[in-house]
């Protein structure tokens, strides 16, 4: 069993750099499967993510080549096998296979995904989408069939009941090879969706309007190999811009898309935060003045991301009067609450409102991250905690982080990864 060990105290200085989006990178991969030539993904996170894929495609005899950043896919010996259990169920991510192979081949059996445990989140929009666009889905033992119909795909107006990136993606990925034209109303909007669309683009698909609620895919027979670049982890800069508000006097963070973080920007703004704004950077200068309460409801895209409201915690713990946090997404996302209160933060749920009365110091405990941004809260407690605080769970956090442990030792802090018997 891994524990992360973290001896907190330190005040953080120097240079971050963000890797590649996770969220991107986890439908990029199966999207590249859909080419009849290899693809080159730059700027891949080197996560657990990421090679939990890639057995996966080797797996269906897809050939792959990883360096840690760069990424070659070559599918041109792919096969179909059924994948009703195994790896498909490790991560949620998994699902975008479905798409894919539909796409590809017409048919599919993938076992229902796993990942990170935050309530309810339901596919019956990703099947509603499928089956619009011609597919017959079954469900039997927890393993989804899908199979076109002897016309096999054929495009079709699907509108989304409720904003959903997965289905969006995953509806992509099955309509740029249907017949004629599909139109997805109520898409969702975040950079990743336009990242995905934009290496099928490349790949030479006809997708218009990603980003925006309204998307156009007119199908094509064909999509060939190409080159791509993942965008920054936004996620991941928020994550290290939250660090350095709660830890730092002096934190740079490289490889940034500001425009995608606005809402973060703001809420650090309105907190008291004092940021240098660079053109893909942005710097964290130790605050001047005693940091604000503030109020914060997690909305789909460019509102305030679901995935930063845990990694932002901590700092609220360290303003003196209430906060509060509403996560309109996904509202049993409080189980890192407990784990806070441990360290002696006065912070509670009320009908699935997080109410945050700062001003009380952390001490280091331990701990348990019961998901991946969960992991990203606790760390940065941690880091702000009077003595070490122990972290188990650690998987969950490698699963989405890159390299986290080495970032954070670069810019002054003092942790480690321990090894212990199960």
């Amino acid at each position: 069993m891994k524990k992360l060990i973290i001896n907190g105290g330190r005040t953080l200085k120097g240079e971050v750099t963000v890797s590649g989006a996770k969220n991107s990178t986890v439908a990029l991969i199966p999207a590249s499967i859909l080419a009849d030539s290899p693809v080159t993904l730059e700027g891949v996170p080197d996560i657990q993510d990421v090679h939990s894929l890639l057995e996966i495609l080797n797996e269906m005899n897809v050939k792959t080549d990883f360096d840690g950043n760069t990424l070659t896919i070559d599918p041109r010996e792919m096969v179909s096998i059924p994948m009703p259990s195994g790896k498909i169920q490790s991560l949620r991510a998994s699902y975008y296979f479905m798409g894919a192979l539909l796409a590809k081949f017409g048919e599919g059996v993938v076992g229902l995904p796993g990942g990170c445990f935050l309530g309810p989140r339901p596919i019956d929009q990703h099947l509603k989408g499928f089956r619009l666009l011609g597919a017959d889905v079954d469900n039997e033992m927890g393993a989804m069939y899908l199979k076109t119909r002897d016309s096999g795909l054929v495009g079709s107006r699907i509108y989304l009941d409720v904003v959903s990136i997965g289905a969006t993606i995953n509806i992509m990925l099955a309509a740029v090879r249907a017949q004629g034209r599909t139109v997805i109303e109520n898409a969702a909007r975040e950079p990743e969706i336009i990242d995905v669309a934009t290496l099928l683009n490349k790949m030479g698909a006809k997708i218009r309007g990603a980003g925006t609620d309204m998307i156009r895919i007119e199908g094509v027979d064909q999509l060939t190999g190409c080159q791509h670049s993942i965008i920054p982890d936004r996620i991941e800069a928020g994550t290290y811009l939250a660090i350095a508000a709660a830890a730092g006097e002096d934190v740079l963070v490289n490889n940034v898309i500001v425009e995608h973080i606005d809402s973060l920007i703001a809420k650090l703004d309105e907190i008291g935060i004092d940021l240098d704004i660079g053109e893909d950077s942005i710097r964290v200068k130790a605050p001047s003045k005693p940091l604000q309460p503030v109020t914060i409801k997690t909305l789909p895209y460019p509102g305030f991301a679901t995935d930063l409201q845990q990694p932002i915690t901590p700092l609220l713990l360290l303003a003196k009067g209430e906060s509060v946090i509403t996560d309109t997404i996904y509202p049993k996302r409080v189980k890192h609450i407990p784990e806070l209160e441990r360290m002696g933060a006065n912070i509670r749920v009320e009908s699935d409102i997080i109410l945050i009365e700062g001003g009380h110091p952390l001490k280091g405990a331990e701990v348990e991250a019961s998901d991946l941004r969960a992991g990203a809260c606790l760390i940065n407690a941690g880091l702000i905690a009077e003595g070490q605080t122990e972290i188990t769970g650690v998987d969950k956090i490698l699963r989405g982080y890159s390299h986290i442990v080495e970032k954070l030792n670069d810019l002054g802090a003092d942790v480690y990864m321990q090894e212990e018997e199960d």
